[in-house]
């Protein structure tokens, strides 16, 4: 392993282009072979801004001229900046790329006056945990994803009666604002400008979406129990897998694709079971009313939350995610 010192007269960090696929896309395709492989280079030109000036920045470092790592910076409010897609060619780890890339992320996002940086990592990836801390990280917080079935048939036969859902932005800013779930998010909730992305939830954001795409406030005789809202929908191109090999046209065959639409909620808080059956049925109607095909709701890492869906009959996924942050006015 070189020490930095070997590599800093050689190592340029400069604006990653369309030119500069393939060399990424060299690096980046043998990532997470046994989690389907890395999305980067599946993404990489529409991921990419165009040109300065569009809120975001993907930075490419080269050593030698060679592509060694690459990651993106984007704005998301006046004063919170998202960091992602942190890569690091397999010959170039742990001789201070990671480091150079963060000290270009993080004078790129203070001179645009963020005050804050945050970066998102899958809990099973480990390696990344002990980087991101290494470079002034700290954890902020931990979520996972409810996944309702887009058909409200079945949770609204169990639904307790005594809740009612409105659309009212005023009613579901109030309850976030007293919940534990925000307590525990630190305020956070998925952005609806940036996929894969989460910002502090702002009351102004609820009555934009009110009118834009939905929100939701779950009151019941005791009071205001529950809240959510639709960040987006999108739709993105899955691989068929045949059943039947001897009908696959060959190993050299294209591979069959199809189209999803997704329905995703940045966030979901309730005060207990009824109250989460209630909650899941109205964005389970919505998203059958959007046409998709699957949904995806945040909500908090805690026993509570997490054992909550089920028990509402709404799966969750298998892993949680995790935030962590850094305060960019800070030396």
């Amino acid at each position: 392993m070189a020490p930095d010192s070997d590599i800093d007269s050689t190592l340029e960090i400069r604006r990653a282009t369309h030119d500069d696929y393939e060399a990424v896309a060299d690096f980046t395709g043998d990532i997470w072979a046994d989690r389907g492989g890395d999305y980067i280079p599946r993404i990489y030109h529409d991921w990419l801004e165009d040109d300065p000036g569009q809120g975001k920045k993907t930075f490419l470092a080269t050593v030698d001229g060679e592509a060694a790592g690459i990651v993106q910076g984007v704005l998301l409010s006046d004063d919170e900046a998202w960091f992602q897609s942190m890569r690091v060619a397999a010959e170039h780890r742990r001789k201070g790329v990671s480091r150079r890339l963060n000290e270009a992320l993080f004078e790129w996002a203070r001179e645009r006056g963020a005050a804050v940086g945050r970066v998102m990592i899958f809990s099973w990836n480990t390696a990344s945990f002990g980087a991101a801390r290494a470079s002034g990280y700290e954890p902020l917080t931990e979520f996972r994803f409810a996944h309702p079935d887009p058909d409200a048939a079945d949770l609204e036969s169990e639904a307790d009666g005594s809740y009612r859902v409105s659309s009212d932005p005023t009613a579901a800013w109030r309850y976030w604002t007293h919940s534990d779930a925000r307590e525990h998010l630190n305020g956070l909730a998925l952005s609806p400008e940036e996929s894969w992305a989460v910002r502090e939830l702002r009351r102004g954001d609820l009555e934009r979406l009110a009118d834009e795409t939905a929100v939701f406030a779950v009151e019941g005789s005791d009071g205001l129990a529950g809240a959510a809202y639709r960040s987006r929908t999108y739709d993105q191109e899955v691989d068929v897998e045949d059943e039947d090999s001897s009908d696959s046209g060959g190993a050299n065959a294209e591979p069959e694709t199809r189209t999803e639409t997704w329905a995703e909620y940045g966030v979901g808080a309730w005060d207990d079971v009824d109250a989460a059956r209630a909650l899941f049925a109205a964005i389970a109607r919505d998203a059958a009313d959007r046409g998709a095909d699957e949904t995806r709701v945040l909500i908090p890492e805690t026993a509570r939350y997490v054992t909550d869906a089920p028990a509402a009959g709404v799966g969750v996924s298998d892993e949680p995610d995790f935030v962590l942050g850094i305060d960019l006015t800070a030396d």
